[in-house]
């Protein structure tokens, strides 16, 4: 049974929701949020990445920028720009991107939920990172950022979101610059608030889509906060941290691109001869080549694209993780054939989401690369039943677009 709880947001006033609105944090550097904010001081992402307001060369991870970024927050509120709500609220959240729309519902998680693996993972986290949103969170004493999460099906809850929509009025809807449609309904019936509540009891486990490391911050700062005040009885803030939450047909995975530097000192003949030991090779041309089905693949090299098909037995059709194309690329060829065993910390290998286009590919290997592969997007069923196996998907496995805006909610510790 999962808890799922409404809050008193902090929210931007109607008008200001538009310039408030940010990327994650971690979708680029410094720089290009520095770039992104000119001419915009209600941006989040003077909250999210507060260097931008530092002296340039500053320590990303210095306490200056934790500092920086809980001013900043503050002056929102302070000015005026944002809000917080009086009662407590779930809000509906739909985004509209090139004609496709996902709908999810704005609320609570519970940490002890995150523990108790109600909320289910799919990927490691690094200690480094999650240092620095434990820092962000702590500091600012409130989670900025909501966690991607998604369920099975509930058809009830699904209905329920649907008339509400229809039968009242957007406070928030408007179009960012890349041309994504977003829109925010605020549910503030008690009655309405508390059916949301009791359809989740129904629901027995969540999914982090995307956000393990935000998620996995939250939860070590709420901890952290169960230390600080031992006398806690369970029902306040810190004991929750801000999600989103989609039912998994709202949801679709792109495909996750792999670059890289040199192909392991073998030629273009060589090199072609290894891999031809474990998938069928066909050249297709100069014309970009993007898989159709699973355990195909398209590589680009000396500028012509193949197609690559995994040969039977390379793979257990059985295993959940070794039978999702990432396993299959990596362990049959940018491992024993490059030399790249471990693609998280290797700087040979690079990963470009699907929502870059193959173009994107052709122009890394033009500038900085020798070798690209596109794929076939990893699936929802894929994601949760290796959550549910207790396994871990290999690295840079999902792409998830469009990206949840940061700023739009603000859940405060206290």
């Amino acid at each position: 049974m999962a808890v799922f709880r409404p809050f008193k947001a902090v929210r931007p006033v109607p008008e200001f929701a538009s310039k408030v609105a940010a990327l994650p944090y971690d979708v680029m550097n410094s720089k290009e949020a520095a770039c992104m904010v000119e001419g915009n001081p209600y941006s989040f992402l003077h909250v999210d990445k507060a260097e931008i307001d530092l002296p340039e060369g500053t320590d990303l991870y210095s306490e200056q920028v934790y500092l920086k970024a809980r001013e900043n927050m503050d002056k929102l509120i302070s000015d005026g720009i944002c809000v917080q709500d009086s009662e407590n609220r779930f809000y509906i959240y739909r985004q509209v991107m090139n004609g496709r729309a996902q709908t999810g519902l704005v609320g609570c998680v519970s940490i002890d939920d995150y523990i108790n693996n109600i909320i289910k993972k799919h990927e490691l986290t690094r200690a480094d990172k999650e240092a620095d949103r434990i820092n962000h969170v702590d500091y600012c004493d409130a989670n900025t950022g909501p966690i991607f999460l998604t369920y099975r099906p509930q058809e009830k809850l699904a209905s329920l979101l649907e008339g509400w929509k229809e039968s009242h009025e957007p406070v928030y809807d408007f179009v960012t610059d890349d041309g994504i449609g977003n829109t925010v309904w605020v549910v503030d019936s008690p009655e309405t608030v508390s059916e949301i509540s009791e359809l989740f009891k129904a629901v027995d486990y969540l999914y982090i889509a995307d956000g393990h490391h935000r998620a996995a911050s939250a939860v070590k700062v709420g901890l952290r906060r169960r230390e600080q005040f031992p006398d806690y009885d369970g029902s306040e803030e810190f004991n929750f941290f801000l999600a989103v939450l989609f039912d998994c047909n709202e949801l679709e995975i792109m495909d996750y691109n792999r670059v890289m530097k040199d192909l392991n000192g073998n030629s273009e003949e060589e090199f072609i001869a290894k891999i031809s030991e474990k998938f069928d090779v066909e050249k297709v041309g100069k014309e970009a080549y993007k898989p159709e089905k699973a355990h195909t693949f398209g590589m680009l090299l000396g500028g012509e694209w193949y197609k690559l098909s995994a040969k039977s037995g390379t793979f257990d059709e059985n295993d959940p993780v070794a039978s999702l194309d990432v396993s299959i690329l990596q362990s049959n060829l940018i491992s024993p054939v490059l030399g790249i065993d471990d693609p998280r910390t290797d700087k040979r290998i690079d990963f470009v989401g699907g929502i870059r286009g193959l173009c994107e590919l052709e122009r890394r290997v033009s500038e900085d690369m020798c070798l690209a592969f596109s794929m076939y997007p990893t699936t929802l069923r894929e994601l949760m039943d290796i959550a549910d196996a207790g396994q871990l998907m290999p690295p840079k496995s999902t792409w998830f677009e469009p990206k949840l805006l940061s700023g739009l909610f603000i859940h405060k510790l206290k």
